[in-house]
């Protein structure tokens, strides 16, 4: 069985990276394109913003047939590859790009929107919203904690009756970036998930059933009684998936909302706001929700390649005026305005 689902993974993978070389294939070679003096450009990463992505696909491409955009959800550490090798023109994710990312890749990560990881869970005749800590959170996925109704949870929830059930683990597989900012957090809220796990895109889970893309992630969680699993905050929303409150460093226990995933932002970046890459993960403020985390695009600087970094920085021009509504309204928190005014200027340092 492993097997088969590890060809399934295999084969899924290898099918995405297909789409992709074919889409940048086309984007570089088609004669049409070439006549009209158009340029296609071509992204690939995480899924976490892949909704935020194709909304900007639809509203970006009516504004010129001249420049357009696609976007292939391949996973944050496929994503980071494919801009390295200079196989796609951006890439897009939640892990923070390595030193030798930035060297050897010759790359360049900027901030595109707020987003939050939120545990999502199952739990039918449950009434009331479920609290948890992140070192509670840690005993889960590491096996430790087993049953709905174990002490530790319960201790979090004493106006809650807990099913005498066993916890269904869901996780994502290797290369997520919904897994570095959900190793983040429980790497800093525990030191023994740090030992064992660490802050990772690719972390060995001891137990859990995988879910390939945020939206499997939502679907097994919203379909599993038992389970319990972690999404970008705008998939529990739209999947109408309860989500816990997170116990936070001021001791105050935190939904997940634009609010409080702004206040996270605000409370890691503020007065500066020049912070590009910070970890945005159990950021001090009583209003921090504490899984929270930019979710990056990925450049490749410079290039060789006039007509597509012009090209490029016009997209880059438009996220950061005009996209951020759209962000908005897909359900992410758009980048606080000091904190997007450093951005723009940092953008015009690419042309």
């Amino acid at each position: 069985m492993r097997v088969r689902v590890a060809q399934r993974r295999s084969s899924r993978g290898l099918l995405w990276h297909i789409l992709l070389i074919s889409l940048l294939a086309f984007a570089l070679r088609n004669p049409s394109a070439q006549a009209q003096d158009s340029v296609v450009l071509v992204g690939s990463g995480s899924s976490v913003p892949a909704p935020l992505y194709n909304r900007w696909i639809q509203e970006y491409d009516k504004r010129s047939a001249k420049i357009q955009m696609r976007y292939v959800p391949i996973g944050t550490a496929e994503g980071i590859k494919q801009i390295s090798r200079g196989a796609s023109d951006f890439g897009a994710g939640e892990a923070q790009l390595t030193d030798n990312e930035r060297k050897d890749g010759s790359l360049i990560e900027l901030p595109v929107v707020l987003i939050g990881i939120v545990p999502i869970y199952n739990l039918p005749d449950v009434h009331g919203a479920l609290r948890i800590s992140g070192d509670v959170l840690a005993g889960i996925f590491l096996g430790d904690v087993k049953m709905w109704n174990a002490p530790q949870i319960a201790k979090l929830n004493p106006e809650i009756i807990l099913p005498s059930i066993p916890i269904q683990v869901i996780n994502r597989p290797a290369g997520k970036g919904s897994n570095y900012v959900f190793t983040d957090f429980l790497s800093k809220a525990s030191s023994k998930f740090r030992a064992q796990i660490g802050i990772t895109s690719s972390p060995q889970w001891p137990l859990g059933d995988p879910a390939e893309r945020s939206s499997d992630m939502a679907d097994k969680v919203k379909n599993i009684p038992g389970s319990i699993g972690y999404v970008e905050y705008q998939y529990a929303v739209k999947g109408n998936i309860p989500q816990a409150s997170v116990l936070n460093p001021s001791g105050k226990f935190v939904k997940a909302s634009t609010e409080s995933i702004a206040a996270a932002c605000q409370a890691a970046e503020a007065p500066r706001w020049n912070n590009f890459s910070a970890s945005l993960a159990n950021v001090p403020g009583a209003d921090s929700f504490p899984i929270t985390s930019f979710t990056w695009i990925y450049l490749r600087i410079p290039s060789s390649d006039a007509a597509r970094t012009a090209a490029l920085v016009d997209l880059l021009n438009w996220i950061y005026t005009d996209g951020q509504q759209f962000a908005v309204q897909e359900g992410y928190s758009a980048l606080p305005p000091d904190l997007l005014a450093a951005v723009r200027k940092k953008v015009k340092s690419v042309q």
